[in-house]
């Protein structure tokens, strides 16, 4: 199955127009006919299927024929994480934490962090090709790059991932079924002592992703994972 994205999809009008984009891979990538049925999500847990009838590389447009709502899970996966210097190891976290279900991703300025800026029209449109590819009906939210200090009070409590020593169970082991998870995902130098503390006033508890030191990207996606495997088990 190939699933398209359309923002806004009104099921109470059957005509359904595709942006440039879309158009253009409908017809000269997949080179799809008239009378073709696709799948189309708008990224918020729709899902309709349309039968293609005018194909333009510029403007296609289609026909609704059925609709489904697909619910959202009450286990929410929330990643928040310090944009990493190299912007291509970010933009491949946020490809694969989408693909294997994140919810939300918050991008968070540290004190050791080596990227102030992120081009978040970029990061969207590769979330939004990551939804398609991954055949999933619910577009992740990307939130702004915030200050760590903002973010932690805003979110008042979740999981921190840090390389200082202590003892700190295994984000695996912990019984986190039903809730809306958020784990805090440091830069390359890590949280410093006071982003820590700072943490663990605000109801963050300190965890651990395992005994190996990980790269930033590489953080956030065994976080992702392990609370999507936990997840499952519901």
């Amino acid at each position: 199955m190939d699933l398209f994205f359309h923002e806004h999809i009104d099921t109470n009008n059957s005509n359904l127009v595709f942006d440039t984009e879309e158009s253009r891979h409908l017809s000269r990538v997949l080179r799809k006919q008239e009378g073709d049925v696709v799948t189309v999500t708008d990224g918020k847990g729709l899902e309709v299927r349309v039968k293609l009838e005018n194909i333009d590389s510029k403007r296609t447009n289609g026909v609704i024929e059925e609709s489904k709502i697909h619910p959202t899970t009450a286990n929410q996966i929330h990643i928040a994480i310090a944009p990493t210097k190299n912007i291509v190891r970010l933009e491949w976290f946020i490809e694969k934490a989408t693909e294997i279900g994140v919810h939300r991703i918050s991008p968070i300025l540290c004190k050791h962090s080596e990227r102030k800026v992120i081009k978040k029209d970029r990061l969207l449109k590769i979330i939004k090709s990551a939804l398609k590819q991954s055949q999933k009906f619910h577009l992740p939210q990307l939130d702004d790059l915030v200050p760590f200090k903002e973010f932690v009070e805003r979110q008042g409590k979740g999981f921190i991932a840090h390389c200082s020593e202590g003892e700190k169970p295994e984000l695996a082991d912990l019984n986190v079924l039903n809730k809306n998870n958020c784990v805090l995902i440091g830069p390359e130098g890590d949280f410093n002592k006071v982003e820590v503390a700072f943490a663990l006033k605000n109801n963050f508890m300190p965890i651990s992703l395992g005994d190996q030191r990980l790269r930033t990207e590489t953080a956030g996606l065994v976080a992702c994972h392990t609370l999507s495997l936990i997840n499952r088990k519901v």
